[in-house]
C-alpha cells in the first residue's frame, strides 16, 4: 500500500511545529525563542523580515509529496493564524485547498492544543471515512506516536514528515514511512553547520575561572548523563537559571513576571510547545560520516535478518529495501545521493554482493559469498 494510484490520503499539519522547527534549523537551535519578541513587535522590520524569509517553509513541497501516495481527500493545518509568523502562509495554504483550523491558546498550559485537536480530528476522520488508505502527519513531536500507532492498527499507512534535528526518533519509528522536510523534492539542502557541542567549550575557554568553577559547582548535585545536562529544563530551578545566564531574553521575561508585568501568553504557549518538540527530538543532526556508518549497519542487519528465506543467501533487492524501511522508516537512498537502490547497494560492495540478471536484482552478504569461495 505505500504507493497506490488509487490511494486516498488525509494530511494533517501541526503548522507551528514545522515552521518553528525549520526556523531553528536555518538559524540555529532556539533561534525562534530568542527572536519571537522582535517578530511579535514588528515582523516587517528589515532584519526580522529577512530572517523570516530565509526560513520560509515551502508548503507546496509538502503537499506535492503527500499527493504522491494518492488523491488528497482532506488537508488540514492547525495553528494560530493571527500570529505574524503564520499569517503570511494563509494565501499559500488556501491556494492549495488546505483547511485552516484556528487555535486560540489562552495560556502556556494550552500549548498542546494543536496535538490534541489534530489527533481527535484524525481518529474521527478514520472512522467517518472508511476509504482512507494513507494518513500523513506533518510534525516532529513524540506526542503524535499514539496517533500513528492507532492509525496503523486501524489499517492505514502512516507517513511522517518532519524537520531534521527536531523530530523525535520515536515518531519516526512509529510511522510506516518517514521523510525529512530537508530531503523533499524542491527543498534546497542547507549547508552543514559546526556541531553545537563546540560552542560551550569556546565560551568556557574565554570565561573567568571563578565563574567556571561556580558553574561546575552548580552541577555537582545534578544526576549524571550528558543528555540531562544539555537539554533545557521544563521546570524552574537550576536549569532555568543557567539558561537565563546565557540568554538575556528569558532573564528579561523572568524579571517582568517578578515585577508583575504580563508577557504575551500566545507567544509563550508557542515557544513552550516548540521546546517540548526539541526536547523529544534528536540531539544533533548526524554528520555525513555517522550517517554512512548507520545506513551500512542498517543494510547488514536487513540482509542478516532476511537471509534465512533462501538457502543460497540471495535475496531480492526490493525485499531488502522493504525490510530496511521497516526497521528505519526514514531510510531513503535518494536522500543519500543515489539515483536508485541498486546504486546504493553498489556503493556498499564491501559488505553486499549484487547480481543483476535481466530485470531481477539479487543481493547477499559479502561475508557469505567469501565463505563459499
Amino acid at each position: 500500500m505505500p504507493h497506490s494510484q488509487n490511494g486516498r490520503v488525509a494530511v494533517y499539519l501541526d503548522f507551528d511545529n514545522i515552521v518553528l522547527s525549520w526556523y531553528d534549523r536555518v538559524h540555529g537551535r532556539n533561534s525562534f525563542a530568542r527572536d519571537r519578541q522582535r517578530i511579535a513587535e514588528d515582523p516587517t522590520a528589515p532584519e526580522v523580515a529577512a530572517r523570516l524569509q530565509a526560513a520560509l517553509v515551502d508548503v507546496g513541497a509538502i503537499i506535492d509529496y503527500a499527493s504522491s501516495f494518492g488523491t488528497l481527500v482532506l488537508t488540514r493545518a492547525y495553528a494560530d493564524w493571527s500570529a505574524p509568523v503564520n499569517a503570511e502562509y494563509r494565501s499559500q495554504l488556501v491556494g492549495r485547498a488546505v483547511d485552516l483550523v484556528q487555535l486560540f491558546p489562552a495560556a502556556a498550559y494550552a500549548k498542546n492544543g494543536a496535538d490534541i485537536r489534530l489527533a481527535v480530528d484524525a481518529v474521527e476522520d478514520m472512522f467517518r471515512l472508511d476509504d482512507l488508505t494513507h494518513v500523513v502527519i506533518v510534525a516532529g513531536d513524540s506526542d503524535y506516536v499514539p496517533l500513528a500507532q492507532r492509525c496503523k492498527r486501524l489499517g492505514r499507512y502512516v507517513v511522517g514528515i518532519g524537520v531534521a534535528g527536531s523530530t523525535a526518533k520515536s515518531l519516526k519509528s512509529a510511522c510506516d514511512e518517514f521523510a525529512s522536510y530537508d530531503g523533499l523534492p524542491g527543498i534546497e539542502p542547507l549547508e552543514p553547520k559546526r556541531p553545537r557541542a563546540e560552542k560551550p567549550r569556546e565560551a568556557a575557554a574565554g570565561a573567568d575561572p571563578a565563574s567556571a568553577s561556580s558553574t561546575a559547582g552548580e552541577t555537582d548535585g545534578e544526576p549524571s548523563g550528558s543528555e540531562r545536562k544539555s537539554r533545557p529544563s521544563r521546570r524552574g530551578g537550576r536549569g532555568a537559571a543557567a539558561q537565563g545566564a546565557t540568554d538575556p531574553e528569558p532573564a528579561r521575561q523572568a524579571t517582568e513576571r517578578a515585577a508583575g508585568r504580563d508577557t504575551d501568553p500566545i507567544a509563550d504557549a508557542r515557544s513552550a510547545a516548540h521546546i517540548d518538540a526539541i526536547v523529544d527530538a534528536d540531539d544533533e543532526v548526524e554528520s555525513p560520516e555517522d550517517l554512512e556508518i548507520a545506513v551500512t549497519g542498517l543494510l547488514i542487519r536487513a540482509l542478516w535478518l532476511s537471509q534465512d528465506k533462501d538457502d543460497s543467501g540471495w535475496l531480492y533487492s526490493s525485499a531488502v529495501k522493504q525490510q530496511m524501511r521497516r526497521m528505519d522508516p526514514s531510510f531513503n537512498e535518494k536522500a543519500l545521493g543515489f539515483r536508485s537502490f541498486s546504486d546504493f547497494l553498489k556503493s556498499r560492495s564491501d559488505v553486499a554482493e549484487l547480481e543483476e540478471t535481466g530485470h531481477e536484482r539479487l543481493v547477499r552478504l559479502r561475508d557469505q559469498a567469501s565463505d563459499e569461495a
